[in-house]
Parts: structure tokens; C-alpha cells; sequence
């Protein structure tokens, strides 16, 4: 790494100008000039989104009631719109004036209304449940805004200090600041006399439509002041060698005493959001440190330059330890590898020392935060239990790198794609579906091996080894999603096929069993009917379909074979058997050479055929024929091996895809996880554990719209089983199935970083 050129963040007391003097006075103006405008422009930008908002929020009312409240607001807003509009910038307009007229302290914490009470204090306890909402709603507007804004802002105070004659200015205090004008507009909103709900609809508005756009102002007024000579060099980050592509910001603020400055936010408002939760997280455990203050070796704050060398150093020690093999790792890997995580901040205070002859008694808030989070981040790693084992150990190997990482650009935990934080998303997709089973050739062990590897070896202050690590990661698992999907797609085919077959085969065997009936059938026409041609009217339903003329041709030939075997009594019953007879022999022959059977096994069934009408007809026997006549009730068909006989009766053709048993009688742990079961959709991803602590990963893959069953492959598209609904649900009640979460890590580990330290409680040795 470069050396790093820090420029002081702390105003120059040397460069002071007084803001009655004429050039001070002409700068503040130009601020204000430049203020009025841009706010008139944004406010006014606002108002013209309030009625489309409230309008779609009245058509979406849950009654007529809250309906009117949406309707009587758009009413009360287009009438008293241009009041507010005045009443605001009239109050930003004499803020600026008391500002530049010094009438106001430059560094006093007041706004153009008294503010309203911080929570938790005496005087919040009192207010109206409406004040409160409205007093949250605006504190979260200013604290999300003034984090995001921690750059330009920062640069605004700065160089109106300098035009205050070195008086320092904060963010509260800052007249064009997000306090300020925050305040000023709810001091103006006290002139709509709308609902509570409309109230907050507008501030929201006003955070999307004014705050969102103050970085443009703020840019402004800096370009202005820079050109008139007040700072010009200012600089609120590190600067770091080129392709760096991200800078700590406020490490120099810090590093001088001043107060530290919050992480910036993504523009998203969710990540403003979380960011600012961890930030009054963070400062809320810092009241109750882990280590008294008196038993550190107190010593100067150490720089991010300082702290990066010393992760370097700590990396290259990493870089070394050899990587475990998948059948070599242990719960006692993962647990020593648990301890280092925990250990790493007391090894980066070791190293600072070694590196700088003196152990820092301290470091700045803002990297203290950082570290932590870090460190919390590789905590849930190694506890998430979406990760096998063995990948819960590769990913851990990469603490330090994604420390470096936070440091260098501290965007990582802001933005959802953020490089690095893409890449980290990426390996903890792909270890998901790992298991020894689908991937016993080793090949996506080794590459998230290699990545890790890579990232201890390589990585130095270049951030964009995390893009290529994640174009490489991407590429390897669009080549095996390619032939997994190949795979995929013949298992489902191929299911799809037997069930269609299994479906076709009861359509089949009940069509021919309702038209036996009660009837006994001699033997050789019913095993021409439950074999031969039970197998014909199957093929017959999969190449035509259920509703063609040749499904129903082949059932009428059914109805004739079985009425042919009926008593022949009577001259006119004698007639009608020899009409049926040549119908019946072109169908079988037809029927029969579709199902495999060779000619002279239709001759030979035939001519059996011929001996048993020959007997109902009370007609002769050829004497060539007599043998075969005699023989011709104990003779087997001549029915190839191929085709298999169908149901014997009605109750076996019940359903044997599922063993469900009904709703009321299954027990409330299965029926509570078969509610879960239901709710899954294809692509979720399973974890099926087997004897002898073997676990498989599959992807619920296919769903079948014919019975339903769930069918599970795993990550190189191979069968690893099929669950009716409730099948599935007994093997998650009893522990050997589970669901894995289908969102990001990144994500994952923030809710829980989050949930872990708003109910964090003192543990045993530590400070209360």
C-alpha cells in the first residue's frame, strides 16, 4: 500500500473570517442565495407528489373511514399548501439570517422551534401519543439523513466554521443541516390541520423528495465556498493508492479527537435505516465496556494506515495455516476456528503494538465498531446452520480479508452489491448445496477453497479482487447450474413419465374392471382383457389421450369381448355372436401388434379363441383343431414378458402414490410442519440427515400437478428422493429434514447481528 496522505479534517484556526466583514458576509450570502433556491425547488417538488401519494393510499383503504381521513388531507394540503411552503422557507430564511447576522450562536443546538424531547427523556413521557409519532418520525429522518450526508456535511461545517471565525459547527447546529430544516418543516406542518396519518405521509415525502436531494445542495455550497478560498484542501477520508476504489472515511476526524463520525449509508432507505440501528446499538454497548477504561494502557489512537498494515500482517500469518480437507474437518476445526474469530481483535491490538513499539490503549470508535461487526458477521457464519460444517470452515478463513475490506471502504455493509459483499453472498449460496455426496469429485470444495486462499494471499488494498473472484465463482456455478439442469430436467421427465404411466394404467384397469362387473369371465377372456389389452387401452390413453376416437373404439371392443361371453341360447343370440366375431378379431389383431405381440403369438391366441366360440356356438371341432381345443383352457397366453397385468380389483386401484392419512387424525407437530410444507415453492432447498450423521442437500425440484409429490435432487441435478406432502412432513417432525433460508447471508447475519444486540446482556466478568 501507498503512503497515505492525510489531510486534517479540523478547521485551519489560522483561516478566519469574520461574518460581519464584508467578504464573510458575502460568502454566507451566497450559501443562503444558494439554500433558498435549491430548498424552494425541492419543497415545492415535494408538494406535487403529496396528492398522487394519498390518493393511492385512499383507494387502498382498509374503510370508508380511513378513506375520508386520505381524502379530507388532499383537501386541507392543496389549500394550505402555499402557507406551508412559505411558513418553511421563511424559517429557513431566518435561520440563515441569524446565522450570518451572529444573532444566533454559530454553535448553539437550537432550532427554529423549540426541538421536540430526545426519546427516553422527562418531557417525551408527557407529549401526546400524535407528538410522539411525529417526534419519532422526524428523529429517524434526521439521524438516517445526517449518516447518509456524513461527507458533504461534514465539509459544510467545516468551512462555515472557518466563515464563523473558527467556531466549530455540528451537524444540529448547522443551519442548511437535516436538524435544521427537519424541524423548520414541522414547525410549518403545524399550519395543516390534517390526520396524524397524513401528517406522516408527507414527512415521508418530505424525506424522499428534500433530504434525498440535499447531497446536491450541500455540493453546491461547497463548490461555492471552495472557490472562494475557504478550505479548498479539505479532505474527510484517507486518501489510498489507486484501484483502492473506497476510502475510510473519518479515520483523520477520529485519529484528532473529534467526535467520530457514523458509517455512510447506502441510498436505499433500508440501509440507512439499519445502518443507523447499529450505529444506537453500538453506542448503546459502549456504555457498559467489556474492559475498564483504567486498566488500558492509554496511548495515541491508531490510524487506519496502522490498522490495515497490521491486518496485513495477520493475513500473511492466515495465508500459511493449511486449508482442512472436507473428510478432515471436525467440530473440533470448528471450534478453534471459533476461537480465532473471537481472538482476532486482541491479535490486531498485539500487532498495532509490535508494529508501533507501543500496544494502543485504545481505538477509534468508528473501527472498534467495525471490528465488531465484523467479528459478529464470522460469529453467525459459524453458527448458521445453512452451511455444512466444512464450508463454515473455509468461509471463516476470510475474517481478516473482510475486515481489511470494511476499513478500506466502509460502503461494504450498505450496499447489497457491494463487491465484496456479492462475493461473500455468492460462497455462502454454493456451500448451501454442498455435500460429499453431490460432490464427490471435490470440484466445488476446491474452488470456494481456492477463492478463500486467494483473498489471504492476494488481497492488499485493491478492492477489486472481489469482483473477480465473484465473475470466477459466478462462471463455475453457471457451468455446473448448465449440466445440473440437463440432469434436472431428465429426472423430472422421467418421473413425470411413470406417473403419467401409473395414471394411465389405473384410467385403464378401472374402465375394464366397471364393465366386468360381477360377471365371471372364463380365464383366456380375462387374461386377454387384464393383460393384453388393459396394456393397449394404457398406450393407447399415452399416444391419443383419453378423450380420442381410438380410447374409445378400443372400450367398445371391451364391451363386445365381454359380451361375447354370455350364454348363447337362442337362434338370434347364435346370430348375433358371429357379428360380433369378425369386429372382435380386427381389433385384437390391431391391439395386439401395438403391444408387442408377434404374429404367431396372435395366431396362436387366436386360434384359442376360435376353439372357445366354436364351443359356444355348440359347433364341431375340427379334428386338427381338437388337441388345441382340449388344451386350450389350461394353455398360458402367449403374452410377452413386457407387458405386465393390471389391477385384479376396485381396491387395488387405490391410490398407493400417498399413504396420507386424514387431516384430523394426524398429529399437531406434523400437521404444524405440514403447513410449512405446503408453503414450499421449487428451488427451496432442503437438508435430508441419514444414519451415522450423513446429511444430503437437495432442491425441492418439481412439484407434480397429477399427485403431488415433491421431488428433491441435489446440486448436480441427481434424484435424491420424492415425498408426498405429508411423507415430507413426518421426516421434518422427526428431525431428519429441514428447511434452509433461501435469503442472502449478508442479510441473514444482520437481522440476527442486530436481534443479538438489542437483547445483549451482561455475561458473567463483565462490567454491568
Amino acid at each position: 500500500m501507498k503512503e497515505a496522505n492525510e489531510s486534517s479534517n479540523v478547521v485551519n484556526l489560522s483561516q478566519r473570517l469574520d461574518p460581519s466583514s464584508g467578504r464573510g458576509g458575502d460568502l454566507l450570502n451566497a450559501v443562503r442565495n444558494i439554500s433558498s433556491r435549491r430548498l424552494q425547488q425541492y419543497v415545492g417538488n415535494m408538494f406535487e407528489h403529496v396528492d398522487d401519494a394519498l390518493f393511492d393510499l385512499a383507494e387502498k383503504a382498509e374503510n370508508n373511514a380511513a378513506q375520508m381521513h386520505y381524502f379530507d388531507g388532499m383537501r386541507e394540503v392543496r389549500k394550505r399548501r402555499p402557507v406551508i411552503e412559505r411558513a418553511f422557507l421563511a424559517l429557513v430564511a431566518r435561520e440563515l439570517n441569524d446565522f450570518a447576522s451572529g444573532t444566533r450562536p454559530a454553535g448553539a443546538n437550537t432550532g427554529p422551534s423549540t426541538p421536540a424531547p430526545q426519546p427516553g427523556s422527562v418531557e417525551l413521557s408527557l407529549v401526546a401519543d400524535n407528538e410522539l409519532e411525529e417526534s419519532l418520525a422526524i428523529t429517524s429522518m434526521i439521524g438516517k439523513n445526517e449518516t447518509r450526508l456524513t461527507r458533504d456535511l461534514f465539509a459544510v461545517n467545516q468551512r462555515l466554521s472557518v466563515i464563523c471565525g473558527g467556531t466549530r459547527i455540528e451537524d444540529a447546529s448547522n443551519p442548511i443541516g437535516p436538524a435544521m430544516l427537519s424541524q423548520a418543516f414541522r414547525q410549518a406542518m403545524r399550519e395543516l390541520n390534517a390526520d396524524m396519518r397524513v401528517k406522516l405521509i408527507i414527512y415521508k415525502l418530505f424525506d424522499r423528495y428534500v433530504m434525498a436531494a440535499l447531497e446536491e445542495l450541500y455540493q453546491e455550497v461547497n463548490a461555492e465556498l471552495m472557490r472562494a478560498g475557504v478550505l479548498p484542501q479539505l479532505r474527510h477520508e484517507v486518501v489510498r493508492s489507486a484501484g483502492t476504489g473506497a476510502a475510510a472515511g473519518a479515520t483523520a476526524a477520529t485519529a484528532a479527537g473529534e467526535v467520530p463520525q457514523p458509517l455512510p449509508a447506502d441510498d436505499s432507505e433500508a440501509s440507512a435505516e439499519l445502518l443507523q440501528t447499529l450505529r444506537t446499538l453500538f453506542t448503546a454497548r459502549r456504555a457498559h465496556p467489556n474492559v475498564p477504561l483504567s486498566a488500558m494502557t492509554m496511548g495515541p489512537l491508531p490510524t487506519a494506515n496502522e490498522l490495515i498494515g497490521a491486518l496485513s500482517v495477520l493475513q500473511s500469518q492466515a495465508a500459511m495455516v493449511p486449508m482442512p480437507q472436507p473428510a478432515a474437518t471436525t467440530t473440533m476445526n470448528t471450534s478453534d476456528i471459533a476461537e480465532q474469530v473471537l481472538q482476532l481483535k486482541e491479535q490486531l491490538m498485539l500487532q498495532l503494538g509490535s508494529l508501533r513499539g507501543q500496544r494502543p490503549g485504545q481505538i477509534a470508535t468508528i473501527d472498534e465498531d467495525t471490528i465488531d461487526l465484523v467479528g459478529m458477521l464470522f460469529e453467525f457464519i459459524l453458527e448458521d446452520r445453512n452451511l455444512p460444517a466444512q464450508m463454515q470452515v473455509l468461509l471463516a478463513r476470510l475474517q481478516i480479508p473482510y475486515l481489511k475490506a470494511a476499513i478500506l471502504d466502509r460502503k461494504l455493509f450498505a450496499h447489497r452489491q457491494h463487491p465484496a459483499r456479492r462475493l461473500l453472498d455468492g460462497l455462502a449460496e454454493a456451500a448451501k448445496s454442498w455435500s460429499e455426496e453431490s460432490d464427490r469429485d471435490g470440484r466445488l470444495h476446491d474452488t470456494v477453497k481456492a477463492i478463500v486462499e486467494r483473498l489471504l494471499q492476494e488481497f492488499d488494498d485493491d478492492m477489486s479482487i472481489f469482483d473477480r473472484l465473484s465473475a470466477e465463482l459466478q462462471q463455475f456455478q453457471e457451468s455446473n447450474r448448465r449440466r445440473a439442469e440437463l440432469a434436472e430436467q431428465r429426472v423430472a421427465e422421467s418421473t413425470r413419465g411413470r406417473e403419467k404411466l401409473e395414471q394411465a394404467r389405473r384410467r385403464a384397469a378401472r374402465e375394464i374392471l366397471n364393465r366386468i362387473g360381477d360377471n365371471v369371465l372364463p380365464p383366456l377372456i380375462h387374461g386377454v382383457l387384464s393383460r393384453a389389452w388393459a396394456n393397449y387401452l394404457v398406450l393407447t390413453i399415452l399416444r391419443k389421450g383419453e378423450e380420442s376416437n381410438e380410447f374409445r373404439e378400443a372400450l367398445r371392443f371391451v364391451d363386445a369381448f365381454i359380451a361375447s361371453t354370455r350364454p348363447v341360447r337362442t337362434p338370434e343370440a347364435k346370430r348375433d355372436l358371429r357379428q360380433l366375431l369378425p369386429g372382435i378379431e380386427r381389433a385384437l389383431r390391431k391391439g395386439l401388434a401395438n403391444v408387442a405381440f408377434q404374429e404367431a403369438d396372435i395366431e396362436k391366441l387366436l386360434a384359442q379363441l376360435h376353439g372357445y366360440y366354436r364351443q359356444q356356438l355348440g359347433e364341431p371341432t375340427p379334428a386338427s383343431a381338437q388337441p388345441q381345443a382340449a388344451a386350450a383352457a389350461p394353455a398360458p397366453l402367449p403374452i410377452p414378458e413386457s407387458i405386465q397385468p393390471i389391477a385384479e380389483s376396485a381396491a387395488d386401484l387405490e391410490d398407493d402414490s400417498t399413504n396420507d392419512p386424514a387431516e384430523d387424525s394426524i398429529a399437531p407437530d406434523v400437521r404444524e410442519q405440514l403447513e410449512l410444507v405446503k408453503a414450499l415453492k421449487p428451488g427451496t432447498w432442503l437438508e435430508f440427515s441419514g444414519q451415522d450423521e450423513h446429511f444430503e442437500r437437495a432442491k425441492l425440484s418439481w412439484i407434480s400437478p397429477m399427485s403431488g409429490r415433491y421431488l428433491f435432487v441435489n446440486r448436480r441435478g441427481l434424484k435424491v428422493g420424492d415425498f408426498s406432502p405429508y411423507e415430507l412432513a413426518l421426516v421434518m417432525a422427526e428431525g431428519r429434514a429441514r428447511i434452509l433460508a433461501s435469503n442472502a447471508l449478508f442479510d441473514r447475519a444482520m437481522d440476527a447481528i442486530v436481534d443479538r444486540l438489542s437483547h445483549e446482556e451482561a455475561r458473567p466478568g463483565e462490567a454491568p
